[in-house]
């Protein structure tokens, strides 16, 4: 099953989040295991499998780093399972700056400017890569796909620092 197709929305990088979240519940009431009550037991339990392949694919297009993945596999370049690290030392450093800022954070003099100023940073990350991957992920050539590969690692260490950006705001704001 191909989730752009399912969804019925074109394949790209860039998606209408309104467009999904429309679809979705379309589908879900066409195939809602609750309309299979008085069906037979096949007909019921194909009924939650295809719910629960509409319920993965919303999950994997509405996130941005799951998307790029899917897109990616659905090119031959499945990088979703690995353990692979990335080869870029400016990025890797830029990494390590960054958890000590995060890492810092609670000690600041204000944290609440300190947060702001850390989440706008990821922000311009995380804009920085998607603008990428956009052209990238719409390519069939192989450099250009290897590339988005690079793009969608450097983005998941991005979405990790979101997260732990927001224990940190929780933990000090709560």
């Amino acid at each position: 099953m191909h989730y752009f197709e399912l969804f019925d929305i074109p394949v790209s990088y860039d998606v209408d989040l309104n467009a999904i979240n429309t679809r979705y519940l379309e589908l879900q009431r066409i195939v809602h295991p609750d309309r299979y009550a008085g069906k037979s037991e096949r007909e019921k339990l194909l009924a939650v499998q295809k719910a629960a392949e509409i319920n993965d694919a919303l999950a994997v297009l509405k996130h941005p780093v799951k998307r790029a993945e899917y897109m990616l596999s659905e090119k031959g370049k499945d990088i979703r399972a690995e353990q692979q690290t990335l080869q870029d030392p400016m990025f890797l450093m830029q990494q390590m700056e960054l958890r000590e800022a995060l890492e810092d954070l609670p000690q600041s003099n204000d944290p609440e400017a300190a947060i702001e100023d850390f989440e706008q940073e990821i922000k311009l990350l995380d804009k920085q890569y998607s603008a990428q991957l956009a052209s990238q992920l719409s390519s069939d050539d192989d450099a250009q796909l290897n590339a988005a590969a690079d793009n969608i690692r450097k983005l998941k260490f991005v979405y990790k620092l979101r997260d732990e950006l927001a224990r940190i705001e929780d933990s000090l704001f709560d």
